[in-house]
């Protein structure tokens, strides 16, 4: 129902009509002018939100923390693990210079019991022999002179 259906004569129905597009106008003269009212008052902007810059440079100076003292603690042990290293090469290389010293000194009094020997051989290891048959005439002449010896009491 329309404006056109009350004007050709449609009884009852015009009226109702009427109050409807009256009440559709009123409506539409409220909305205009709450919207202009809402556009028209002042309104305060709400400010962006500025960078936290304290909350980024805590957890950057937490993390360069946490990274310092973990970097620390393995250069610690890296060290304490190359000293154990160091003494372990040190123990190792003083007990083969021990060795060596011990061989040296064996080798020399061996050679110094070979030149000891030598020297205090009685007859030179040529004369050997014969040295042998003059022992065993010694020992033979000793034999007879304590047989003369004991006879001649």
């Amino acid at each position: 129902m329309s404006l056109m259906d009350e004007e050709n004569g449609v009884d009852g129905v015009g009226d109702s009509a009427g109050e409807l597009d009256e009440a559709l106008r009123d409506y539409r003269l409220s909305v205009h002018a709450w919207s202009e009212a809402a556009y028209g008052r002042a309104r305060t902007a709400a400010a962006a939100a500025a960078p936290n810059w304290r909350l980024a440079a805590g957890w950057a100076l937490g993390c360069v923390l946490i990274a310092g003292g973990a970097s620390a603690g393995v250069w610690g042990h890296h060290r304490q693990e190359m000293k154990a290293a160091a003494a372990r090469v040190a123990e190792h290389e003083r007990l083969a210079a021990e060795q060596r010293m011990q061989l040296a000194r064996e080798e020399d009094e061996d050679l110094l019991a070979r030149v000891d020997s030598d020297v205090a051989r009685e007859v030179p290891s040529a004369l050997e022999p014969l040295a042998q048959l003059m022992a065993a005439d010694e020992s033979r002449y000793e034999r007879n002179q304590k047989k003369s010896s004991s006879s001649s009491f």
